[in-house]
């Protein structure tokens, strides 16, 4: 089943009841005066943000969600039910966009609650009109409408450590070793279609952002959809294969990654970044070394290396993570 984290909803709060004219009929006074009630209110519509990533999938095949409408007046002054409250659950990360008006919330912990339409105005019955110039009033009005829109809900990741890096750069596997997230892990490109998360022991959270290409800015292999989900992210694990052996095609496939980065702007270059060589089983040690020493001096930055065969460097990279939160 696809990851659903995106998707457009047409909301509606609910109507207001409608006042009523009635008149009351007690024992001996057969017209004891105006008796209509009021209508109750539209219900409201809410947003709450809950744990499960994959909630908005409840709403893949939905096009319209609706608040119940107030209930109408009743005699003996009686008013109409109230509408419930329709309560919308979205991922924590959610960012709510009300295409009517443009407004944008932002639900980034687990059980924040926002009001996003208003129900409708409950009508009055013809016992709120009687006063001492009108004492048999025969007006009552009707409950308004609720308000109502479209919303764009997309789901942005909020993660202490994401891991990016090209396709088939080990970050599935990586992300299993150091976790038990359990992520899809083979020998070819685009395993991983949307993203997983798992949790180190000190409770900092991991995401595996699917594998991004030279031009993803623009829409190219899984594009942009997921260059999104690093905007939250605190701290950027860049993946680096060293499969190929050359170090030439590293630090290359080292600089697609940041200029993809770059190009796709809203801060995602400025982010504090670990480098994190992977597959060093695949080479020996002399190699190993080189690529290391030639990728530290091109990059600025401390590279570690990291095989998911050897568990010695798994604690070391656990360790260094654990550090960095």
């Amino acid at each position: 089943m696809a990851f659903v984290d995106e998707i457009q909803l047409h909301i509606i709060a609910g109507k207001g009841g409608d006042g009523v004219v009635r008149w009351r009929h007690e024992k001996g006074k057969p017209k004891s005066g105006p008796g209509g009630g009021n209508g109750g209110r539209g219900g409201d519509v809410r947003v709450i943000a809950v744990r499960d990533l994959g909630y908005l999938d409840t709403y893949r095949h939905v096009k319209n969600l609706c608040a119940e409408d107030g209930g109408d007046g009743e005699s003996d002054g009686c008013e109409g039910k109230n509408g419930d409250v329709l309560i919308v659950k979205v991922p924590v990360g959610s960012i709510v966009t009300n295409l009517s008006t443009d407004e944008v919330i932002e639900l980034n912990k687990e059980g924040e609650e926002k009001l996003i339409l208003r129900g409708g105005r409950n009508g009055m019955g013809n016992e709120h009109f009687k006063n001492s110039r009108n004492v048999s009033p025969t007006e009552s009005t009707l409950g308004t409408l609720g308000e109502e829109s479209n919303f764009l809900i997309e789901l942005r990741l909020i993660a202490d450590i994401g891991l990016v890096g090209l396709p088939s750069a080990g970050k599935s596997s990586l992300l299993n070793a150091l976790t038990n997230a359990r992520s899809k892990v083979a020998e070819y490109h685009f395993t991983t279609l949307e993203p997983y998360l798992g949790v180190l022991g000190n409770g900092a959270v991991i995401a595996d952002i699917p594998g991004i290409i030279e031009g993803a800015n623009e829409g190219r292999g899984l594009g942009a959809k997921f260059l999104r989900h690093i905007e939250r992210t605190h701290i950027l694990a860049h993946i680096i294969s060293c499969e190929s052996g050359d170090t030439n095609t590293i630090v290359k496939d080292y600089n697609t990654i940041r200029n993809e980065l770059t190009k796709y702007g809203r801060g995602l270059s400025d982010k504090k970044e670990i480098i994190v060589l992977s597959k060093v089983d695949m080479i020996d040690d002399i190699k190993r070394n080189d690529i290391i020493t030639k990728l530290t001096d091109e990059v600025g930055n401390t590279v570690i290396p990291v095989s998911v065969y050897d568990d010695v460097l798994i604690k070391k990279l656990h360790d260094a993570f654990v550090k960095l939160i």
